[in-house]
């Protein structure tokens, strides 16, 4: 998994403040009052990314799946555990970056000046929206049976390597499903639940200590 496009991923889990329509303008008060008082919040996932050939059958493929639980603190503490198809951790604490994947016995050190952007949104996103309307144009797409809405974010100005993300917001304003569509036409869906609200997390719980064995590579090496 890498570090970067999960961050941008995380990075989008909520929308635009100030967006013009009474509905969308509805829709993301309800996000920021669903979010922006929580002290902590753990979070499962299930990710798949789908090429774009097989976008094309539809149904018909299914993409590589992984599982895991984020776990997240204000103002910019992230833990990502993947549990399935094998086991990684990244851990962001606002200074550093770390990715450690033990199949291959290594620990990826960053700094988080290789991250500003998407640390930054991260941040403002878990603590209330504060500066997104900066960085997206949000439109409601549709409503789906489940009544359901559909939110697309197009980056303004635009990301290298992502065209535009979808979220899907249950009417009790969880986020339940995010789409980035990178610009080859490739899709990577997280479907989210079991939001948690975190009073307090372990100490040391966003650190990281590089395990016996393990090789450090600094700045992604």
């Amino acid at each position: 998994m890498n570090p970067v496009i999960f961050l941008i991923l995380i990075l989008t889990l909520l929308t635009n403040p100030a967006s013009g329509t009474d509905r969308l303008s509805g829709i993301i008060e309800g996000i920021h009052n669903k979010y922006h008082d929580l002290p902590g919040l753990t979070v499962s996932y299930t990710r798949e990314v789908v090429t774009r050939s097989m976008s094309m059958l539809g149904a018909q493929a299914k993409g590589d799946l992984a599982t895991g639980r984020i776990y997240f603190r204000p103002p910019h503490f992230l833990r990502l555990e993947q549990k399935t198809p094998k086991p990684e951790t990244i851990i962001a604490n606002g200074e550093t970056l770390w990715w450690h994947v033990p199949d291959k016995r290594h620990a990826y050190k960053y700094s988080s000046r290789e991250f500003g952007k998407e640390l930054g949104l991260l941040s403002d996103i878990f603590r209330g929206l504060s500066q997104v309307e900066k960085r997206f144009r949000v439109t409601v797409v549709d409503q789906n049976d489940q009544g359901e809405y559909l939110i697309r974010l197009k980056p303004d100005p635009p990301w290298q390597d992502i065209d535009r993300i979808r979220i899907t917001v249950t009417p009790g304003y969880d986020i339940r499903v995010l789409e980035i569509y990178n610009q080859l036409g490739s899709i990577t869906r997280f479907t989210l639940k079991d939001l948690t609200r975190k009073e307090n997390f372990k100490e040391g719980f966003f650190d990281f200590v590089v395990p016996e064995g393990v090789q450090l590579i600094e700045d992604g090496g």
